[in-house]
């Protein structure tokens, strides 16, 4: 079997991260079935050309999701919409698209779905994330519980979404964050499919246990953690890590179901 092209979009700017070396930990499992490139979008201006993959994973990143210089940005929405149209315009040959965090604010706004603003205080750590009744229905969804358990790593977050907008898309929301009880706020979409072909995440599906530890483990990374979050959330959030049931479930199912999806569709041979 011929392998797929699979293009990776970095939005990370240069910005330390773990979300790229989880992402290619992840389509290294699909090796045999995929070719991929990695796309520096935001430093170097990168982007691939839709013709020349089938599949692609657009990362998170750091900053406004509505802001960028005038280039990379412009140039990233147009190759959101490259897909969108050709997927709208035939119906052979479709390109599938995963977007996690930033990459997914943005997609929000590019289609206008809803409104993307900075929330009032940082979410980071390990978050139980609900799925609606759409989500319950949602085929990368079904191995998980309901809550099931996240990585959330934002200053954004999208809310108020557009009722009408998602009808005329065929566009459905799939997961809200976590419930509050006694705080009167709107919770935010954590995950919304925008078409047969097209996913997005607010949270990091990427995230892998292991990697997490390892890295929040080192001094200056904990030194960190507990002087803006305090003990207890440092141990909340590394207690989920090493529950097998939480993030590790997350990260085994969502990326590697919408992988597994993709190749579904683009090997299968009509009878």
């Amino acid at each position: 079997m011929k392998k797929l092209k699979l293009a990776i979009l970095d939005l990370y700017e240069g910005h330390p991260n773990q979300g790229m070396r989880a992402i290619r930990e992840i389509v290294e499992n699909y090796k045999n079935e995929f070719d991929y490139k990695i796309f520096d979008v935001r430093s170097k201006c990168e982007i691939p050309n839709i013709t020349n993959f089938d599949v692609f994973i657009s990362s998170g990143g750091p900053g406004n999701p509505l802001e960028g210089d005038g280039v990379w940005d412009k140039q990233w929405h147009d190759f959101l919409e490259a897909i969108w149209q050709h997927n709208k315009n035939t119906t052979e040959d479709k390109k599938y698209l995963f977007l996690i965090c930033h990459s997914f604010q943005m997609a929000v706004h590019h289609f206008g779905l809803a409104t993307v603003k900075e929330r009032y205080s940082r979410s980071f750590g390990t978050f139980p994330c609900w799925k609606t009744d759409e989500g319950k229905k949602e085929s990368f969804f079904a191995p998980l519980r309901n809550p099931f358990w996240i990585a959330d790593f934002r200053n954004y977050q999208v809310v108020q979404p557009k009722v009408e907008i998602f009808e005329s898309m065929g566009a459905k929301i799939l997961a809200k964050e976590k419930i509050r009880h006694h705080v009167p706020m709107e919770r935010a979409v954590m995950a919304i499919r925008f078409s047969n072909e097209i996913f997005g995440t607010q949270f990091h599906p990427e995230a892998d246990p292991v990697g997490m530890i390892e890295h929040f483990s080192k001094e200056d990374q904990k030194d960190e953690i507990v002087g803006k979050y305090g003990l207890a959330k440092f141990q909340r959030m590394m207690e989920d890590l090493s529950d097998k049931e939480k993030i590790q479930k997350t990260s085994h199912t969502v990326i590697p179901s919408f992988l597994e999806n993709a190749i579904n569709e683009l090997t299968c041979v009509p009878a």
